[in-house]
């Protein structure tokens, strides 16, 4: 099987990324993931792509199969996984069609398979920085030339789904100072993490997730207009993604991801 050296994991809208692909099964321990494994050439690196919701979105967030994506992604040797996402803003200066680089999550979601360390190896990642630093920097930096409003920094607060938050839920949010909603970055980056894979989220701004709550001027969030922001930002998300690609070095040498999972183990 052909190895890959960076990973993409699309999102809602971002099925299309790579062209003239080989498509391959990966199997598992965790079952089969989400999809097949789509590899090309892109920038003289070889790049994996992998639907997580699967290509017909026939898989809601709650249903992922998390362990056996990011498994896959490891057997085929991938080593960083950039991660675009759709997201709701909890606050007014994060804009629609905004990015934000992610540096924190908040996890609310329940019944996810989110460890390899069932046992009987035991371990406890480290999760203060869960986020590959390189990685945001350099997202960071590409989106800020190619002209992006971007966001340095972000908490997302990782919804269970499918439904979206109630005012409550969303005012809630909003209160405790966190930037972005989604229903899928946890438990990735802790399995990346677990892995030693360097992972970075770049969250999409669609919506304002229930109108900021309180605020009438802002209509809450609706599935159409979170569509319609996807399919009009496709490009500026490619465009990104490419551009990381390209400059991401060979060796690791500007992080410690790669160490996370031996710090982490109980011998």
């Amino acid at each position: 099987m052909r190895e890959a050296q960076i990973g993409v994991f699309g999102g809602s809208g971002f099925y299309a990324f790579l062209e003239n692909v080989e498509e391959v099964k990966v199997e598992t321990p965790y079952g089969p993931p989400s999809d097949k494994v789509a590899l090309a050439n892109a920038l003289g690196k070889t790049v994996a792509f992998l639907p997580r919701h699967a290509r017909d979105h026939s898989i809601p967030p709650h249903r992922i199969p998390f362990r056996a994506n990011l498994w896959a992604m490891k057997s085929l040797g991938v080593t960083r996984i950039i991660s675009p996402s759709a997201a709701g803003s909890l606050q007014p200066h994060v804009q629609r069609g905004d990015f934000v680089v992610c540096d924190q999550f908040v996890d609310r979601t329940w019944g996810r398979g989110d460890t390899f360390f069932d046992g009987p190896v035991t371990a406890h990642i480290a999760a203060h920085d869960p986020y590959c630093p390189h990685l945001r920097r350099l997202a960071y930096e590409i989106g800020q030339a190619q002209g992006n409003r971007m966001h340095p920094k972000g908490t997302a607060v990782v919804i269970q789904g499918p439904r979206f938050s109630t005012r409550s839920e969303s005012r809630w949010y909003t209160q405790m100072g966190w930037e972005v909603v989604n229903m899928t970055q946890y438990p990735e980056v802790i399995l990346a993490r677990e892995l030693g894979v360097c992972y970075t989220n770049i969250s999409l701004i669609t919506d304002y997730d229930v109108g900021l709550a309180d605020n009438p001027d802002i209509a809450p969030v609706e599935i159409d207009e979170v569509i319609r922001i996807l399919n009009d930002n496709n490009d500026r998300v490619r465009r990104l993604i490419l551009e990381i690609i390209a400059r991401v070095p060979a060796e690791r040498t500007e992080c410690e991801c790669a160490m996370a999972p031996s710090r982490a183990r109980l011998e």
